[in-house]
């Protein structure tokens, strides 16, 4: 008997502990960002546009291909006064020629190739910029929608406290039955935030799973990570400068216009003339000197460039470079003011959290619990109870939603500057 007891209870407990192991831990911020990166299909899919743009600086260094040619003249075509010799005269010439490109031609393609992958570089990393934000607001939608859960639930559990003592009260004589079930209706209010609850926070985790491309059951799938919120902030100034150096969006402006200046470089040596040296060998001449079976030969053509001086391309650069810088100072604006209206928006959910986590949190329990003991020793009314419980519900609440508010600030003030300035 004792075996079999013994048996039982480590078959329990092995079997507790494999349910352990399968259930995965919560997953953090840290780790939900590596597995985006590792396997959102639109990263993956933006980062085959740097490996293009190497492959065309291999095409842009490439040197012109030198050109073959065979020429075969002389052959007698018919009988001339009764002689038909048709390859007596015949001659083979084979010969080859090359394009020679003057004006760091091939260098500036290739400088201008490369600039092109440093701008397809910083414009991956402002999608990856992008992604993270609305990675980041699905993962603070996740740790909202528990927050609320858990609230919820506390709020039912105590709820039901309140009602068995008011059973007890009833059952003693202490309170009339119209008292108890006016209690009892305002549990459904209790009980829809809890299924409401339930239900935002699989809606939270389906949309962090789908921009995860991860198929876990969301009953397997949990986040966890800090709500709460840090009421000093860096300077704005000091933002401004962080932003400046990081912004990637910025960084791919002021590349397209170092690129623009390249390309108008190229034009100009576009503009330039290129000579094409040839050089062929004749085998079996007919010509004048009947010691010329074996002849060697060179030209080189020059194009004479009078009308097409490739002025059109000149211009276009010219204007080109005029443009992106243009575009780069609406860049750097763009920043400031990202960084300025993201600043605000964290600065005033700050100035609201405050006042709450010092004083309204604690009053709320208070005044409930104050209210909840006066009414259950007759000193206070049930509509006393009820808008106390009610008013300490909607501050709990309303502070769950201000963090809330306050983490999407936090993203957007960290996509504003570039990078990850507040957890």
């Amino acid at each position: 008997m004792l075996k079999l007891r013994w048996l039982c209870c480590t078959l329990f407990l092995l079997t507790g502990a494999s349910v352990v192991a399968q259930t995965p831990a919560p997953l953090t911020w840290e780790q939900v960002r590596l597995r985006f990166e590792l396997n959102s299909p639109t990263l993956l899919a933006d980062k085959l546009n740097i490996d293009e743009s190497r492959a065309q600086e291999i095409t842009a260094f490439l040197r012109p291909n030198p050109q073959f040619t065979l020429t075969a003249d002389g052959t007698q075509l018919a009988p001339d006064k009764g002689v038909w010799r048709p390859f007596a005269g015949t001659y083979e010439t084979p010969g080859i020629s090359y394009l020679h490109e003057r004006q760091h031609k091939r260098e500036l393609r290739l400088e201008s190739a490369k600039k092109g992958t440093l701008i397809a570089e910083s414009s991956h990393a402002d999608l990856d910029r992008t992604l993270l934000f609305n990675l980041r607001g699905a993962f603070v939608s996740a740790l909202q929608a528990k927050a609320v859960l858990q609230l919820a639930k506390d709020n039912l559990a105590y709820y039901d406290h309140v009602l068995d003592i008011s059973r007890t009260r009833f059952n003693a004589g202490d309170i009339a039955q119209i008292d108890l079930d006016r209690l009892e209706l305002q549990r459904v209010q209790y009980e829809s935030d809890v299924q409401i609850a339930e239900v935002n926070l699989r809606t939270a985790k389906i949309q962090l799973l789908t921009l995860l491309n991860d198929r876990t059951p969301i009953e397997r799938f949990d986040v966890v990570g800090p709500f709460d919120f840090n009421d000093r902030l860096m300077p704005r100034d000091e933002l401004r400068k962080i932003a400046l150096d990081t912004r990637p969006d910025l960084k791919a402006a002021v590349e397209a216009v170092d690129k623009a200046q390249t390309d108008h470089k190229l034009a100009v040596a576009n503009g330039s003339t290129d000579p094409t040296w040839s050089a062929w060998y004749t085998h079996n001449s007919s010509n004048n000197n009947p010691f010329g079976v074996n002849t060697v030969g060179v030209s080189v053509a020059i194009p004479l460039r009078i009308f097409d001086r490739n002025q059109g391309e000149k211009l276009r650069t010219q204007l080109d470079i005029a443009r992106n810088e243009r575009l780069r100072d609406a860049a750097e604006a763009q920043v400031f003011s990202d960084v300025d209206s993201g600043y605000a928006m964290l600065n005033s959910n700050v100035i609201l959290l405050r006042p709450y986590k010092a004083k309204y949190l604690q009053q709320s329990v208070r005044v409930r619990d104050t209210v909840f003991f006066s009414y259950q020793h007759g000193g206070a009314s049930l509509l006393d109870f009820l808008n106390a419980q009610s008013d300490y519900r909607t501050v709990q609440l309303s502070y769950v939603s201000l963090l809330g508010s306050y983490l999407t600030a936090a993203a957007q003030l960290n996509l504003a500057v570039g990078r990850e300035v507040i957890q």
